[in-house]
């Protein structure tokens, strides 16, 4: 249990870094903000800064509240309770004027879903608004300002390797709070220490903010500097990039234009939402109609570097760590690629340590060895716990 804590005042707010959209029709209702003026926060209740610096200080990820609920923490994966009082709806809508400004909050109110960001001296804070049966909710990413460098993160080597291609596409996919954004960020962290490049990155919002060194990189984000990742990411092959990394790809627009874009020269760097190397390009293809699946096979079979499947698990000293399924794009696995023949591409991530890969159980087995996780661990997250368990007992 979080207990309530003297927490020094919070940072005047800042200015909503969301997109500013044209103001909503005079039908969208305005009773909550109007509940607010004047509002002083209930006794024992915190502003949401001190929410945000009290998570910060703990090493939480995440802020949970919502109308009707306490306040709540993310640590290292499992949700905390407080004991802060209830939230009701003068207070959410009170702590909503602390990091939002009055279109970004009717904005939330026509549409029920709201992205945006908004920064405080020690850190940046990604924002998701939205409604649900009991009320409105909001859930807030803390981001360091201190950017990890792939060591820190104590990632495979492979994670620098690819960063020195000069074209084609690197998939870097997992499930949401898996971690993709922090070793994405360490990636151009790399590349912008070491390599004189053009980098642009198309997110939404922004989240690491990377600071020119030797790369020049420019950020970009959807609704404030672009309307859609598609009409941003087909304006950067007018912009001289080097490099282009896109926050999410979404559709099927965005993963063509990637696609075309790491075939003209350029190195581009994606997301995904999904929980393996392999699962990855079917993914992508499934996106597409069956007629033209053949095509985009060879462009993708063509395009692709590498595809870096992640997840985050708690270790044994309270921390987290990574694990990955790695998938480099070998000739062989071209042709396989190009084939559509993915059953027999997992015998390949098995045997190619010497080019990088690794499998997700092999990458679990690695940390059970090093005594970073337990066996029970490594078993519920493995994706074939068959296999694991074998591999536990010595038979593999």
């Amino acid at each position: 249990m979080v207990n309530s804590r003297n927490i020094p005042a919070p940072p005047p707010p800042m200015p909503s870094l969301s997109t500013n959209f044209p103001p909503p029709p005079s039908s969208v209702a305005t009773t909550p903000q109007t509940a607010t003026v004047g509002y002083k926060l209930p006794p024992g209740q915190p502003s949401i800064g001190e929410l945000v610096q009290e998570a910060f200080d703990s090493g939480y990820s995440d802020v949970h509240v919502g109308v009707g609920e306490t306040p709540r923490f993310r640590n290292r994966g499992e949700i905390e309770t407080t004991n802060y009082p209830e939230t009701d709806l003068a207070t959410f809508m009170s702590w909503l004027r602390e990091v939002l400004n009055e279109d970004d909050i009717r904005t939330f109110q026509e549409k029920l879903d709201f992205d945006g960001a908004t920064q405080y001296d020690f850190a940046r804070v990604r924002i998701n608004l939205f409604d649900s049966l009991y009320g409105y909710g909001m859930v807030m990413r803390l981001i360091p300002m201190q950017i990890a460098t792939v060591e820190e993160l104590r990632l495979p080597p492979v994670f620098r390797d690819v960063c020195h291609y000069h074209k084609g596409l690197i998939l870097v996919t997992g499930p949401t709070g898996s971690g993709k954004s922090t070793s994405m960020a360490a990636m151009v962290d790399y590349m912008n220490k070491e390599m004189p490049r053009h980098i642009i990155t198309i997110e939404d919002p922004i989240e690491f903010i990377h600071k020119s060194k030797r790369a020049l990189i420019k950020h970009r984000e959807v609704g404030a500097n672009t309307r859609q990742f598609d009409t941003a990411l087909k304006a950067a092959l007018r912009e001289d990039p080097d490099v282009i990394l896109v926050g999410e790809m979404r559709d099927r627009e965005t993963v063509n234009t990637a696609l075309k874009a790491a075939q003209t020269g350029h190195l581009v760097i994606g997301t995904l939402h999904t929980n393996s190397a392999i699962k990855t390009i079917e993914r992508i293809l499934n996106l597409f109609k069956p007629e033209e699946q053949a095509v985009m096979r060879v462009s993708l079979a063509e395009s692709l570097v590498a595809v870096i499947s992640q997840g985050l698990c708690r270790t044994t000293d309270g921390k987290r760590a990574a694990y990955h399924d790695i998938l480099i794009n070998t000739e062989t696995v071209k042709d396989y690629v190009r084939d559509g023949k993915y059953d027999e591409i997992a015998p390949l991530m098995t045997d190619g340590e010497f080019d990088g890969m690794i499998t997700m159980n092999k990458s679990l087995f690695a940390l059970y060895q090093e005594g970073r996780i337990t066996e029970e661990t490594a078993l519920e997250l493995s994706p074939t716990a068959n296999e694991m368990a074998m591999m536990l007992r010595g038979k593999i």
